[in-house]
């Protein structure tokens, strides 16, 4: 009588419990249309301001930073890309190892 109490309180939680998968597909689409948002807009910007604009990515294979500019402000953009993906490197060294000391 009790497990099948318990095996109750466990399918019940289960089912009003948030879906994970769900909540990061959501957040997933909601922060890809922010960035197409923001793309559009830089485009129109730059049609509006008369077409001049510098650009600077930072963009992560794997563990390998590539990072590219152009333009007269672009060395600027690339040092701080740079720098950007040191510090990333380094959150990421350091909560791997965060984790592996929370699980020994």
């Amino acid at each position: 009588m009790h497990a099948m109490m318990e095996h109750e309180k466990i399918a019940e939680h289960a089912n009003h419990a948030p879906n994970r998968f769900q909540n990061f597909l959501i957040l997933f689409v909601i922060g890809f249309f922010i960035i197409f948002a923001g793309i559009i807009i830089l485009i129109v910007a730059m049609m509006l301001s008369g077409g001049s604009a510098d650009f600077g990515a930072l963009t992560f294979i794997g563990p390998f930073p590539i990072v590219v500019g152009a333009g007269p402000e672009a060395t600027w953009m690339v040092l701080f890309a740079i720098i950007l993906a040191v510090l990333s490197i380094i959150m990421f060294l350091i909560s791997r190892r965060e984790t592996k000391k929370t699980n020994v």
